[in-house]
């Protein structure tokens, strides 16, 4: 099956991971888990939107999302952003390269005209859908899906992280959606680990959590 799932480029992947450490965008403990609001328990919080709040980090980010989208997404005439942080990143991207901007809702409003996707789209536009943060996938190709029956067509994905997850990379394949993010969670604890964010005995715990997240929060549930 064709991979479509990539890292931007190595370099890239190692500063935005620093960056997002330095500024707690992202936040590992292994040792004391954070809560999803799913229920599991897991090693890695993530908030990229603090990233907004420092401009050195916010302007590294909106470069390298550029650069991304001018080498393997060319045809692009609308950037869309997948609500709610992919919205901001989204419209930076859009600002760099000159282009329109809508954004997708997780649904459609239960009032007014009832939009999923707001802004001004037409159905032949060619769109790159930029997101924060890639879990399992599903509700960013949610977005996707939103545009391609309004008749746009898709070219593909950017994202300031994702995480690796294999489910993932199962869906956007299935989804025949190309996703380029930044960086991701084995560059994040390469780095962590050199910067001595975690100490090297978190390694394997940190690791066990990426191959297996329901079961690393069944076995950490007491903590």
């Amino acid at each position: 099956m064709l991979s479509l799932d990539m890292i931007f480029s190595q370099e890239t992947a190692r500063q935005v991971a620093l960056h997002l450490l330095e500024v707690k965008a992202i936040q590992l403990s292994p040792e004391k888990p954070f809560t999803w609001a799913s229920g599991l328990r897991s090693p890695i919080y993530c908030d990229n939107r603090v990233s907004l709040s420092y401009p050195k980090v916010r302007n590294y980010i909106r470069q390298q999302l550029y650069r991304a989208a001018t080498t393997f997404f060319q045809e692009t005439d609308i950037v869309v952003g997948v609500a709610t942080a992919g919205i901001p990143q989204g419209a930076l991207v859009a600002e760099e390269l000159d282009l329109p901007f809508a954004y997708v809702r997780a649904g459609k409003k239960d009032h007014g005209m009832t939009n999923q996707i707001e802004g001004h789209v037409k159905s032949g536009q060619k769109a790159l859908v930029v997101e924060d943060l890639v879990s399992t996938g599903k509700s960013s190709l949610l977005a996707v899906e939103a545009l391609r029956e309004a008749g746009v067509e898709v070219l593909g994905m950017v994202s300031v992280f994702t995480y690796g997850l294999e489910i993932a990379q199962t869906n956007f394949e299935e989804a025949r959606c190309r996703l380029v993010s930044l960086s991701d969670y084995d560059h994040l604890i390469e780095a962590a680990v050199k910067q001595e964010y975690v100490s090297k005995d978190a390694l394997a715990s940190l690791k066990q959590w990426r191959k297996d997240p329901q079961l690393w929060s069944e076995q950490n549930s007491d903590q």
